[in-house]
């Protein structure tokens, strides 16, 4: 299991690399333009999308691998995924008609200082739904003499941590 969590890692570095040359088109060799367009923010967004995606499927699988998500995780997953929506309708609020320019673009398009705080805090909500997603159940490392009752999953998630050849 511990592949699918490197090919999260894999997802999440993606995400990470394509949100920077959204947000910093110059890295790329293209020669910035004032403003931000709708490319951009695509770009900007679907980085953000493979990042959270990422992180999510690193904590299940590095973590959480033979256990299934508990209530808390479920709400984790869902407030990270409201976070990436969020990010996506506040970013392109002018591109769908319901932001303060409407649908009429000029050359310079224009994101104002409420989309702006709409986007931050919707990253925001959507690292805490990751957040949430890894503290909410018992890790693989936690040591079951502390726990009373344990299960066929996590017992088997012990049995492949404890045969693991760099556990010694």
């Amino acid at each position: 299991m511990e592949r699918v969590g490197q090919i999260g890692i894999a997802i999440g570095t993606l995400g990470a690399i394509l949100l920077l040359m959204g947000l910093f088109p110059g890295v790329t060799g293209l020669d910035p333009t004032p403003g931000i367009g709708v490319i951009q923010l695509v770009v900007v967004l679907s980085g953000f999308t493979l990042f959270i995606m990422g992180a999510l499927i690193y904590v299940k699988y590095t973590f959480y691998a033979y256990d299934e998500a508990n209530l808390t995780q479920l709400i984790g997953t869902r407030l990270a995924m409201t976070g990436v929506l969020l990010a996506g309708l506040f970013s392109l609020a002018d591109a769908f008609g319901f932001g303060s320019h409407g649908v009429e673009f000029s050359i310079e398009n224009f994101l104002g200082p409420l989309q702006i705080i709409g986007i931050v805090t919707s990253y925001a909500i959507a690292c805490i739904g990751v957040l949430v997603y890894a503290l909410g159940g018992q890790s693989l490392h936690d040591d079951p003499e502390d726990t009373q009752i344990i299960s066929e999953n996590e017992q088997q998630m012990q049995e492949d941590f404890e045969q693991a050849p760099n556990n010694g």
